[in-house]
């Protein structure tokens, strides 16, 4: 089945590439290997859930915020892929969750991003992951959630 079109019967929709907000590109292509920086919860330059997960936004907020990310992680695959159906494996993700003192709910939270990308990519989506819990992220944001794809040459 194309990604494209699972893409279009889950009724999502893909936002433009985020600009980077410092000196990086949204993502690198080499020898198969994609990797994708890190992504906000933004749509339309405005970041969506702000603050300490635990705190300022619920576990629940930061699931949304997640799968906002995760949205951006696939933008920014098409951009540079050219379509998500060159998509061979989501290898490896990466959540970053903005945590109050004492929330552990980060596997949770970035649950949001993984759970998007099994619906997308069925078994190929099944990836390596890591959720961390991190003071700050940039604009305040409440998540954050970089990947790496295999993709066809």
């Amino acid at each position: 089945m194309s990604f494209e079109r699972r893409l279009e019967e889950l009724g999502l929709e893909l936002p433009p590439v985020a600009p980077p907000v410092a000196a990086y590109v949204p993502g690198v292509l080499q020898d198969g290997w994609l990797y994708v920086s890190g992504q906000l919860p933004l749509r339309d330059g405005q970041v969506l859930y702000r603050g300490k997960v635990g705190r300022d936004v619920t576990p629940e907020d930061a699931y949304a915020a997640a799968r906002v990310c995760a949205l951006n992680v696939l933008a920014v695959v098409r951009a540079v892929a050219g379509s998500l159906d060159r998509v061979r494996r989501v290898v490896k993700v990466v959540g970053f969750v903005n945590s109050a003192p004492g929330f552990t709910g980060q596997p949770q939270v970035v649950n949001g991003a993984s759970e998007l990308f099994g619906q997308v990519f069925g078994e190929q989506g099944r990836h390596a992951r890591s959720a961390v819990g991190v003071a700050e992220l940039p604009l305040d944001a409440a998540v954050e959630v970089e990947a790496i794809f295999r993709v066809e040459v």
